[in-house]
C-alpha cells in the first residue's frame, strides 16, 4: 500500500499508520546509516575518526536547505491564496530547519576544533551558517512578537502570519549564499566532496553511508513535519470551536 503525502498529514486512523511507517522507515534508514558509517567506511586518511561527523553534519545542513525551501514555497502559496494551511507548513518547515541548522552548527563546531584545532572560526560558510540560523529564529520570534502584540493566533491570521511569510521568503536568498561560498570566497572549509568535478569521488562506502544518513534525515523530517502539521490543525480547530458564538433564537421563542 503506497502512503501519499495527503495521508502523512491526515488526523485519522490511516494518517496516523501512515506516520508509524514513516518512523519506522526513517529508523531502518538510520540504523543503516550508522551501521555503514561505523563499520563499513573506511577512516578518512587526513581527518581520522573526525571525518565521521560527516554522517550527521552533512545530512543535516542538506535537509535543512529543503525545509527552508519548503518555506519559501509554502510562503509564497500563503501569501498568494491567503490560505492558513500552507502558511502551517511554512511554520513547521521553518521549525525543522531551525533546529536542523543549530545542529549543523554545533556538529560543524566539534568538527572544526578537533580538526583545525578551533571552536569557531571566521569562516564564510560558518557565519553564513549562523546568519541562517538567526534569519529563520527571527522569523519565528517575529512570529510570537506580532501573536502577542495583536492578540490574535500565532497561526491563522494574516496581520501575523503574512509578514512572517515575507520574511521566510527572503530568508531563502542566504540558504545560494552559504551553500556556494566555498567557491566565491577563501574558505576554510572543504569544497564539494560528492559533486566534486575536478577531483575523483569520495570512497564508494563513505557515499553509500552519507546516501543512508540523507535519506534518513529526509524520512525523519517528513515524519516531524507531518506530525506538526498534525497538532497545528487540531489547535486551529479548537481555536474555533471554542471562540464564542451568536445565540440562535428559536423561532417559536421570537415574539
Amino acid at each position: 500500500m503506497r502512503t501519499s503525502t495527503v495521508e502523512l498529514t491526515a488526523d485519522s486512523p490511516r494518517g496516523a499508520a501512515a506516520r508509524r511507517t514513516a518512523a519506522w522507515t526513517a529508523a531502518g534508514l538510520a540504523a543503516g546509516a550508522a551501521l555503514a558509517g561505523g563499520l563499513l567506511a573506511p577512516t578518512d586518511a587526513a581527518q581520522g575518526p573526525a571525518q565521521r561527523l560527516m554522517y550527521l553534519h552533512v545530512p543535516a545542513a542538506w535537509v535543512a536547505y529543503l525545509a527552508f525551501a519548503v518555506v519559501l514555497a509554502a510562503g509564497a502559496a500563503h501569501l498568494a491564496r491567503g490560505d492558513a494551511r500552507w502558511d502551517r507548513i511554512a511554520l513547521a518547515a521553518t521549525e525543522i530547519g531551525v533546529v536542523l541548522t543549530a545542529v549543523t552548527l554545533a556538529t560543524g563546531s566539534l568538527w572544526g576544533h578537533m580538526v583545525w584545532g578551533t571552536w569557531w572560526a571566521w569562516d564564510p560558510r560558518l557565519v553564513g551558517t549562523a546568519l541562517l540560523f538567526l534569519a529563520y529564529a527571527g522569523a519565528l520570534a517575529l512570529r510570537r512578537f506580532l501573536a502577542e502584540r495583536t492578540g490574535r493566533p500565532a497561526h491563522g491570521d494574516a496581520r501575523v502570519t503574512r509578514p512572517v511569510a515575507v520574511v521566510g521568503i527572503g530568508g531563502f536568498l542566504l540558504v545560494p549564499v552559504v551553500h556556494f561560498s566555498v567557491l566565491w570566497w577563501r574558505s576554510l572549509h572543504q569544497q564539494a566532496t560528492v559533486l566534486a568535478p575536478e577531483r575523483p569521488p569520495i570512497d564508494a562506502r563513505m557515499a553509500l553511508a552519507l546516501l543512508l544518513a540523507v535519506a534518513a534525515a529526509s524520512v525523519a523530517a517528513t515524519w516531524v513535519l507531518a506530525h506538526r502539521l498534525v497538532h497545528l490543525q487540531r489547535q486551529a480547530e479548537a481555536a474555533g470551536t471554542s471562540a464564542p458564538r451568536p445565540p440562535v433564537r428559536r423561532p417559536d421563542l421570537v415574539p
